[in-house]
């Protein structure tokens, strides 16, 4: 079985000479050796490659067709040694046509043919469109010619490739689409297209976009060097995505390939969650092949997958978030038409964007924002230094502030359930939480208003919440927002507002310890630092993707933690939390069971009405079980 899914691609295409098929054969077989040695898997070759795509009449020739046929041959017996799957463009003539052909080739052996079925008015002179299936006799082998045709890997089941060219992509009903219903996850697409001003963009957007639509892998080599030059250049443009993204872009005019791992498993666990995918496979015909296993991926991970790595995209990401946030709160506000909006501050990182999407929310209202009441509730573990940015955040947004010292409550209730104040244990945190909590719904009551939850995604997935305390809200504007993006968050508006002391006080939340500072503070400094306890929320935000979004194994999730945090953290330790977000992920699946409305903003959310659906009782052996061989 391939390494975790990942098959390696390439597009290339070796300089040619228009005309000359034998040279242009010893070419395809050079650049393909090399490839294999570099271990590329499945090699994609431009839109008629073997004659050049710029020959024009020759097309309809004898010689050009006979010579097509020869380099061929050349290509097949020299290849056959390779377990490489190639896509190679060429001429062919059946049953007194010219079809302009994609062969598909592994280890010497055709597996199929694949004629262009979209053509523009200049290739219908020489060349006919066919749809539907026959077989041809090709190289002394019989082989299977058409336009339903699936390629399944035998030891891959999650790679089934599938072929169109050219401007078969450009269709309004794009080849692409149908092979992908079929259950195509890999397009292959030997294309020839001129270089034009602008026309770059637009085939990188028709790839990328066909890749998301598709939820497929797409690789796309087109021509270049030594076509000819008459009338247009060639740029040997080349393209691969993934579901959306680019994975790899040749340089115009470069001549080098590109080169990128697909993950198969991700397209297929995409699939899975969708219902648009239907596997019409009406008319197709399946055509088997075996390649040679990739041990030696190169593809590299984000440390953060939730957030854009680009800054312009970042900042257009926190931006757009921040707009849904407001717009899920400013409607809740419209609807109950609530009083104020009742928000505990502790000076930590999801209280203050919980406070800042309020101030947004209150202004797209055009309410004052005195209609905020911020509630600071002291208690063990508070320190000067949270309690003070939260004051000092809340003046800077012009909040109501209120201070509600439960030090004396928290005792008292001590005292009513017989918990020794000198035990800090679980009870001890829980009871300020819920503490906490109780103050600020009954103060919402008093004003008409709404508790605003601020627990934040990764905290609902670790189930790092007091359940029915800081769990339970009356609208969570946050619920959808892991951790590091939260970070992000803050940062922006750091960066955006002209508040010199809103900008400062935000920078130093920033740099304080995350903490539920529900143990008592150390020579004034918070004692409780939730990265020590739980492990590190950027590790945490990373497996909650892979394990929620993707239904990726414990194995290659650790695998991608150890690529994606090489240096910064070790395979032991990278095992260590891994399994500990899998435990408890699982056996807090009953504080998701009753989350807060609130706003999702992202491809990952635990609204237990539709976004996440689990059973509270699941066991969790079958995924910790990788980690445990």
């Amino acid at each position: 079985m391939m390494k975790y899914g990942f098959v390696r691609t390439a597009a290339a295409n070796p300089a040619l000479r228009v005309a000359d098929c034998a040279y242009n054969a010893g070419q395809i077989v050079l650049e393909t050796q090399k490839l294999a040695e570099d271990g590329v898997q499945i090699a994609v070759f431009p839109e008629l490659c073997l004659t050049g795509s710029t020959c024009g009449d020759l097309f309809l020739q004898q010689p050009l067709l006979q010579g097509a046929l020869q380099g061929l041959e050349t290509i097949c017996s020299q290849t056959a040694g390779l377990e490489i799957l190639m896509a190679v463009g060429i001429p062919l003539c059946h049953k007194q046509k010219i079809y302009n052909c994609a062969v598909l080739i592994c280890g010497g052996k055709i597996l199929g043919v694949v004629p262009k079925q979209s053509m523009e008015a200049a290739q219908l002179r020489h060349f006919a469109c066919f749809k539907g299936n026959d077989v041809i006799t090709l190289c002394g082998q019989q082989v299977p010619f058409g336009t339903k045709l699936l390629f399944g890997c035998s030891n891959m089941p999650e790679l089934i490739v599938a072929a169109e060219l050219d401007t078969d992509l450009w269709a309004p009903v794009a080849p692409s689409a149908k092979h992908a219903m079929a259950g195509a996850t890999l397009i292959l697409n030997c294309a020839g297209g001129a270089e034009l001003v602008g026309k770059a963009d637009y085939r990188r957007s028709l790839v990328k976009g066909q890749s998301a639509r598709l939820l497929c892998g797409y690789v796309l080599a087109n021509a270049g060097e030594g076509e000819s030059t008459t009338d247009f250049v060639f740029s040997g443009h080349h393209l691969i995505a993934e579901n959306g993204h680019l994975l790899a872009e040749a340089k115009l005019f470069g001549g080098e390939a590109a080169v990128a791992d697909i993950d198969l498993q991700r397209l297929c666990s995409e699939r899975r969650g969708s219902s648009l995918f239907v596997n019409e496979q009406a008319g197709y015909q399946y055509i088997p092949f075996e390649l040679k296993d990739n041990e030696a991926v190169t593809r590299i991970f984000p440390q953060m997958p939730f957030i854009p790595e680009e800054k312009k995209e970042r900042e257009e990401r926190c931006a757009a978030i921040l707009e849904m946030q407001a717009a899920g709160l400013r409607k809740r506000i419209a609807h109950t038409n609530c009083g104020k909006l009742v928000i505990g501050v502790s000076g930590g990182l999801d209280s203050t964007l919980a406070l800042l999407v309020a101030v947004k929310a209150l202004d797209s209202l055009q309410r004052p924002h005195s209609d905020l009441l911020a509630i600071t509730m002291p208690c063990f573990g508070t320190t000067a230094r949270t309690k003070g940015n939260a004051e000092r955040l809340c003046e800077a947004l012009g909040a109501d502030l209120r201070c509600v010292n439960i030090t004396a409550a928290v005792r008292q209730h001590f005292a009513d359930i017989g918990q020794d104040e000198s035990n800090t244990d679980v009870t001890y945190e829980n009871s300020q939480a819920r503490e906490r909590t109780q103050v600020l719904m009954d103060m919402a009551n008093q004003c008409g208003g709404m508790v605003i939850g601020t627990g934040d995604l990764s905290e609902m997935a670790l189930g790092w919440a007091t359940y029915n305390g800081d769990h339970m809200s009356m609208y969570g504007v946050n619920g959808a927002i892991p951790k590091t993006l939260v970070r992000h968050l803050v940062a922006y508006v750091a960066d955006q507002t002209q508040d010199a002391v809103l900008a400062a006080t935000l920078r130093d939340i920033l740099d304080t310890p995350v903490s539920p500072e529900l143990l008592p503070a150390k020579d004034g400094e918070i004692s409780q630092k939730t990265e020590d306890l739980v492990g590190p929320y950027e590790l945490h935000d990373f497996f909650l993707y892979y394990v929620v979004r993707c239904g990726f194994t414990a194995d290659k999730i650790y695998w991608m933690a150890c690529r994606a945090f090489a240096g910064e953290y070790d395979a032991e330790t990278i095992a260590k939390w891994l399994d500990t977000f899998l435990r408890r992920f699982f056996s807090q699946q009953f504080k998701r069971s009753c989350l807060p409305d609130g706003p999702k903003v992202g491809s990952v959310g635990f609204s237990p009405r539709g976004d996440w659906q689990m059973p509270s009782d699941a066991m969790a052996g079958l995924w910790r079980a990788p980690l445990n061989k």
